[in-house]
């Protein structure tokens, strides 16, 4: 499938049974809700996703079945975070050979590359495929980042043409945009900062609660872009105690109890992680009956009309 870096794009949680199989009817609702809220792709396998937690196998199931649900309506994106290269080139050929349309790429796990060593592995893992990749820049979680004159050196390769932009310096879009213009597409990456990106020329949002609320997050993005900023500030003022929810070491479980409370989840995460316990569960409890009890009532964020705007 050829596609653009742009739009809404939910970093997905994993479902699980119980008994710590996957759950792959509650998967589906989910993404169908996705679809229906009008996302414009699906990102397997992230931080969201307890991808750490995930066997090779499980990964492949996973991209089989969003392929088979989303019917080529949009792109199918699956993370690469290993710590070896030859591991993530093994991941990379599965996930190529599974469907998938398109990699978001992380540094090397654990390990503190090198500037050059993460380039070289870079290019190693886009050199073995011909899938569109886009560059995970987290160097809060991940402590490497991938400066401008890194990128420089990325984008030499054709099919490296995207980044998942969670620097949270919000100046860094500016920077990159200036450098490189529409020859790398930028995507904010982090849930709080996700309408002043796009307000000053993001191209899309991977998300983290649009797993729960779906049609306010694309609701948000469609607004921003049509240059209804007024509409999409007051929605986002709404959602922003919930979006802060994602800036958290336990996202994975603030996210998974929202989407009970929505009614597209469970609660259910693997080991070590464990459900919420005492005063911080009722702490996410409340941000999120609080914000279900105002839940805004939305426009027809589908058929906007666009306004006269200068935004990207």
């Amino acid at each position: 499938m050829k596609f653009e870096w742009k739009g809404v794009m939910p970093a997905v949680t994993t479902k699980f049974n119980s008994d710590d199989t996957l759950d792959l009817n509650t998967f589906r609702t989910n993404i169908e809700a996705q679809i229906e809220a009008g996302v414009h792709g699906i990102v397997l396998g992230g931080s969201l996703g307890e991808a750490s937690t995930l066997g090779a196998e499980e990964k492949r199931i996973l991209i089989k079945e969003t392929v088979q649900i989303v019917d080529d309506k949009i792109p199918v994106i699956m993370t690469i975070a290993e710590q070896a290269t030859k591991v993530a080139l093994q991941a990379v050929k599965d996930a190529g050979e599974s469907g998938a349309d398109g990699l978001m790429v992380l540094p090397p796990m654990r390990y503190k590359s090198t500037d050059h060593e993460t380039v070289e592995f870079f290019k190693e893992i886009a050199g073995s495929t011909e899938l569109p990749i886009m560059i995970y820049n987290n160097p809060v979680d991940y402590k490497i980042e991938v400066t401008v004159d890194m990128f420089k050196e990325l984008l030499e390769l054709k099919n490296i043409t995207a980044v998942k932009e969670s620097t949270r310096d919000i100046i860094n879009i500016g920077r990159l945009r200036n450098e490189f213009g529409s020859d790398l597409s930028i995507l904010t990456g982090v849930d709080p900062l996700a309408l002043e990106s796009l307000l000053i020329g993001a191209d899309g949002w991977v998300a983290g609660l649009v797993c729960a609320f779906p049609a306010e997050t694309v609701a948000i993005y469609e607004l921003a872009k049509a240059g209804y900023a007024k509409e999409a500030t007051e929605i986002y003022r709404w959602f922003l105690p919930l979006l802060e929810l994602d800036i958290s070491p336990q996202l994975v479980q603030n996210i998974k109890l929202a989407e009970v409370a929505t009614g597209i989840g469970t609660e259910n995460v693997r080991k070590p992680r464990l459900p919420l316990q005492g005063a911080e569960r009722e702490r996410v409890l409340k941000v999120i009956q609080d914000g279900l009890k105002t839940r805004p009532q939305l426009p027809d964020y589908k058929n906007l009309k666009p306004l006269n705007t200068t935004l990207a």
